[in-house]
């Protein structure tokens, strides 16, 4: 499939999804949030909208967020991790969020108003653009985010080029993703529809770390979690099965991509994955050429 193709099907289905009435409301898709590691105290302090069910990770729990930092989230949705970014940075920082879709940069703001209690926290800022082409400063970033995000991204290595760019010297990166233990089976990986649930698009674990370490990063980490993939399933009193298959206005993209990926048991041949590295001292230059 074609990159211009595949990127307008991805920001399509993701538009659908920011326009749905996905939330914390539901209990299946709470219930995902809490699967992949958000505290049903940390779910409850914020706005509903924030949480889609999109997520396979908490990657504010493991990045160590400092105040005064600058924190940007990949990919932010609904801004949940941007959310929590904001509290961990406090007012002497900033948490930025990334979003291709117009329309849940709309929702993300709408969420930061209501979590702000009518205005939005004066450190939360959000961005529309695609994450191959950062709007932001070469060397001006202490910590990057994101969560089931990166897989969506055609061409990676674009993507860690400009994650090293836009990183300070010894800035660092704690995303939650998608990996894969063994290639996918043809059925599953030609699936556009898992591609834009983060199974089709996700690279192999050795692959990542190398694609990682060739745009200059350092320390290069990828922890599986052990997390059960399925437990997407659980939104489907939602009217759909979470990140591993989107929603358009609360009806499934494809009704038989869960029974696809049952039938393969993905957790044999893709991981819930923390992902960590840094942007080294000594090597500040290497990797900041602009894609």
């Amino acid at each position: 499939m074609a990159e211009t193709n595949l990127v307008e099907q991805v920001e399509a289905k993701y538009a659908s999804v920011a326009q749905s009435g996905l939330s914390s409301n539901h209990d299946g898709v709470r219930a995902v949030a809490q699967a992949f590691g958000y505290t049903p105290e940390e779910l409850a302090g914020l706005p509903a909208d924030s949480n889609m069910g999109l997520s396979c990770g908490n990657p504010t729990a493991t990045a160590n967020l400092k105040p005064g930092e600058v924190v940007v989230d990949l990919g932010c949705g609904g801004a949940i991790d941007v959310l929590l970014a904001s509290r961990k940075v406090g007012p002497t920082g900033n948490a930025i969020g990334i979003d291709m879709t117009a329309e849940m940069i709309e929702r993300a703001k709408r969420n930061a108003v209501a979590f702000g209690n009518g205005q939005s926290p004066a450190n939360v800022k959000f961005h529309l653009s695609r994450i191959e082409a950062l709007p932001l400063p070469d060397n001006s970033v202490d910590c990057l985010i994101s969560n089931c995000v990166i897989n969506l991204a055609p061409d990676k290595s674009v993507v860690f080029r400009e994650m090293f760019r836009v990183l300070e010297p010894g800035g660092r990166v704690a995303v939650s993703d998608i990996a894969l233990k063994q290639p996918l089976p043809p059925e599953v990986g030609q699936d556009i529809l898992a591609y834009v649930g983060c199974i089709g698009g996700a690279l192999l674990i050795k692959d990542y770390e190398q694609m990682l370490a060739q745009a200059g990063f350092k320390a290069v980490k990828i922890i599986d979690t052990k997390k059960d993939l399925n437990a997407y399933a659980q939104a489907s009193d939602a009217g759909c099965c979470g990140s591993m298959s989107c929603c358009s206005a609360g009806a499934p993209l494809h009704e038989n991509l869960a029974e696809l990926l049952t039938r393969y048991n993905v957790n044999h041949y893709a991981a819930s994955v923390q992902v960590f590295a840094i942007k080294p001292l000594e090597q500040a230059a290497m990797g900041q050429g602009k894609s």
